[in-house]
């Protein structure tokens, strides 16, 4: 039967459970990514036509302003750009994606498959700031393209096009609507036809569109995930180098196009199995917590996004707390959750990063600090401001360099330029650098630390 495995001659049946169990953990962990991709796709994509948070399939949705503390369905969410995206289903059909003239502005348009590695990095840094056209094709697409378009091949029919159109506060609003709405996505079928009326596309009314994506799969039951895990593999197959771990997972049912049903297993195989969502999630969780990458002056630099290999607890970690992450590249990700004394951030207390004259940031482009709540969401203040970085007003010392206030309570009006309001109780940061400079890769630059102060807020202010 399926997934039916009887205990093995001369092994015991404690050591063949436990064996059972760590396969179904490992499983788990595996298909975590292309599940939250999915329910993050039907999320996105139950509307009856395009706004700033959703869209029908193969069409683009432009957000027009940026997130605020309301926003919930991606984790991570940035406030440096307003973004352009769309889930595409490539099963039969390619799409043509077009981009205008940008006029020398950063701009990004990341290609993930399902499995969530980043497949194409388009944009300004790649391809240039010019007008380009991409035909972007799933796993089974042939055809001939036009001289003037560049195929650009995914592995999986489920991508995910995130576009990131640098915005520089809002009165650049205006500039970078006419640039969002330049962007096109058309059916590759209907390049040089006449043009369709775009129908009303069909929405699922049982569907969630409330719970965020995350939330979602973490209550999913064991059955609907390798349920759902094996359907989605059919359309987003492995890559040849999962070929080892797919051999293993066989062994409890999961495998592409398999039907998994607990009550055509093993006894022994359901007892050993029963836990294995819980056991996953805390060894993901657990995994989040950890540093990673470089730890430079108490910031964890991760240069290892974007691209995963057989790294499956690294690629779940990913998603769960940063879902949509950049290849170094573009973006170079610095995570920061303790002070320079090794204590966890916490809103009771008043902290400041200072960057000594001359050690700003050395990026291409741009350059955030961006606050989060526990849920790596953005946290409400009065000034509604999530982000603080060099294309704001901020006012440098006397001495040329830069201090930057976190803190929860305001610190005096004549230093709110420079303010990044924190919640009363636990926080991270992250800080984004938009096209780095090798010297943000390869290490030798350094970003300053946060030194917490030793006064209470209620004493600085």
């Amino acid at each position: 039967m399926q997934g039916e495995r009887a205990l093995n001659f001369g092994t015991s049946a404690a050591a063949e459970e436990q064996r059972l169990r760590d396969i179904a953990v490992e499983a788990y962990i595996f298909g975590y990514p292309l599940v939250l991709m999915d329910v993050t796709r039907r999320v996105s994509t139950n509307v009856l036509r395009a706004d700033e948070n959703a869209a029908p399939l193969n069409r683009f949705a432009n957000r027009r302003t940026f997130p605020d503390s309301t926003f919930s369905t991606v984790v991570s969410p940035n406030a440096d750009t307003l973004y352009t995206f769309a889930f595409l289903e490539l099963r039969e059909e390619a799409m043509l994606l077009s981009v205008p003239e940008m006029m020398g502005r950063y701009y990004i348009m990341q290609l993930l498959d399902g499995w969530t590695e980043v497949f194409a990095s388009l944009g300004t840094r790649t391809t240039g700031a010019t007008r380009n056209q991409f035909a972007i094709a799933g796993p089974r697409w042939s055809g001939e393209l036009p001289s003037d378009v560049q195929e650009v091949r995914s592995s999986t029919s489920m991508v995910w096009i995130i576009g990131r159109t640098q915005t520089n506060g809002k009165d650049d609003y205006e500039a970078v609507h006419a640039l969002q709405d330049q962007y096109g996505l058309v059916p590759l079928s209907s390049v040089g036809k006449p043009g369709q009326p775009i129908v009303d596309s069909q929405v699922d009314p049982g569907l969630d569109m409330k719970t965020p994506p995350v939330v979602q799969v973490a209550r999913m039951n064991m059955s609907t995930f390798f349920s759902r895990l094996n359907f989605l593999m059919v359309d987003n197959p492995p890559s040849a180098a999962d070929a080892e771990i797919l051999e293993r997972l066989k062994t409890i049912g999961v495998a592409p196009g398999l039907h998994f049903h607990l009550e055509n297993m093993d006894r022994s195989v359901v007892a050993a199995v029963k836990n294995c969502v819980r056991d996953a999630q805390e060894r993901i969780i657990s995994e989040a917590r950890k540093p990673h990458g470089r730890l430079v002056n108490g910031w964890q630099c991760l240069t290892t996004l974007g691209h995963y290999g057989t790294n499956y607890l690294w690629r779940a970690v990913v998603a769960l707390i940063g879902l949509g992450a950049n290849l170094p590249e573009d973006a170079v990700y610095l995570r920061a959750t303790q002070d320079s004394s090794g204590k966890e951030f916490n809103g009771a207390h008043a902290y400041e990063i200072r960057f000594a004259k001359g050690q700003l940031p050395p990026v291409n482009a741009f350059w955030s600090i961006t606050m989060y709540n526990e849920r790596q969401l953005f946290v409400p203040n009065v000034l509604n401001r999530y982000a603080i970085g060099d294309r704001d007003r901020i006012e440098f010392n006397s001495d040329g360099s830069l201090s930057i206030l976190i803190q929860n309570e305001r610190p005096g009006k004549d230093k709110e330029a420079n303010w990044l309001p924190c919640p009363p109780g636990s926080f991270n940061l992250t800080m984004r650098l938009y096209w780095p400079q090798r010297a943000v890769i390869e290490g030798r630059w350094q970003p300053p630390k946060v030194e917490r102060k030793r006064a209470k807020v209620q004493e600085v202010v």
